[in-house]
């Protein structure tokens, strides 16, 4: 009876194996490339993706800012991956990208105290309810608007410290994504608007970046958006508790770990005789072609203008 049982468990634990290996984990970055004496900026790098992506990087030698909103849980991973990495250039730096005035805090005080910065991981991302505390749609706010700004004030910094790099989180949510000028800050109170608005966030990220190569051509700064898969990580922190509870056991057993998500950041963060490919989309540490509302670069520059205008950049 026993032996009958141990059989398909034994099958079924084989195929999960080998699924997880060959479809779910995805590459891995694989160079060795140190990173002594460069300064790097992770944001959300407190949790998830971002802490994994901040471990790496510390443990190649850099100077590491762990860019976040919450003091408490920012300065344990500090602590975390100064143990782990054995590395003591790992600090706090409060971050809060739902604010203007913080944003524009955390550059001032970075300007003024750090002399170099060769990576910038715009990392962290949110998707809840809600305003920013100058009244864009929280999820649109935070993951584009906080990171364009972030970006635009930091710019000087990495074109000084050339060749260096910005890597732009994004998500295959993108393709469900659309960019309506006419509506870019909506409600957000249903969870459909919600997941439409992360959705739009992220096609936001791309053409982000798309945009940002364009204007970075002839200097030795290049930029990259990424796709790390689908990773467990508290993204849906803010999904209702009991939805929390009833995935939690399918996201344990089908999601990537933090680990495996933060590869393709650290791929674009490291990775040598990849500039040629800067503006584009990369997946699983490899490049990937996007569907033509994500490379319209008509769409691209307009962004890029209507962001400038709702931060208050227009000169």
């Amino acid at each position: 009876m026993a032996a009958a049982l141990l059989l398909p468990l034994g099958i079924g634990l084989g195929l999960y194996v080998l699924i997880y290996y060959n479809f779910i984990r995805g590459r891995r970055c694989k160079s060795d490339l140190s990173l002594t004496g460069r300064t790097v900026i992770v944001t959300g790098g407190n949790v998830g993706i971002g802490k994994m992506t901040a471990l790496d990087l510390a443990k190649r030698g850099a100077r590491v800012i762990l860019a976040c909103r919450v003091k408490e849980t920012a300065e344990a991973a500090a602590y975390d991956i100064r143990r782990l990495s054995g590395n003591n250039q790992v600090l706090f730096m409060k971050l809060d990208l739902a604010s203007i005035a913080s944003i524009r805090s955390f550059c001032k005080t970075f300007l003024s105290s750090e002399p170099r910065l060769d990576i910038l991981i715009n990392n962290a991302g949110i998707e809840g309810k809600g305003k920013t505390e100058d009244g864009f749609n929280l999820v649109f706010g935070v993951n584009h608007l906080g990171h364009f700004l972030l970006t635009e004030l930091l710019l000087d910094r990495l074109k000084q410290c050339s060749p260096s790099r910005i890597v732009v989180l994004a998500s295959n949510a993108h393709k469900k994504g659309r960019i309506d000028f006419k509506n870019l800050n909506p409600p957000g109170e249903t969870w459909k608007e919600i997941l439409q608005a992360y959705c739009d966030s992220k096609l936001a990220n791309i053409l982000f970046v798309r945009e940002l190569a364009n204007r970075l051509q002839g200097t030795d700064v290049t930029c990259y958006a990424v796709h790390p898969g689908v990773v467990l990580t508290n993204l849906g922190r803010n999904l209702p508790h009991w939805l929390q509870i009833l995935l939690f056991p399918i996201a344990w057993l089908l999601l990537k770990t933090p680990v495996d998500g933060a590869q393709t950041s650290i791929y674009c963060a490291v990775q040598e005789g990849i500039e040629m490919y800067s503006g584009r989309y990369f997946a699983n540490c490899q490049a990937q072609q996007v569907k033509p509302h994500a490379r319209d670069d008509a769409v691209a520059k307009k962004l890029w203008e209507v962001s400038e205008g709702l931060l208050g950049l227009t000169k």
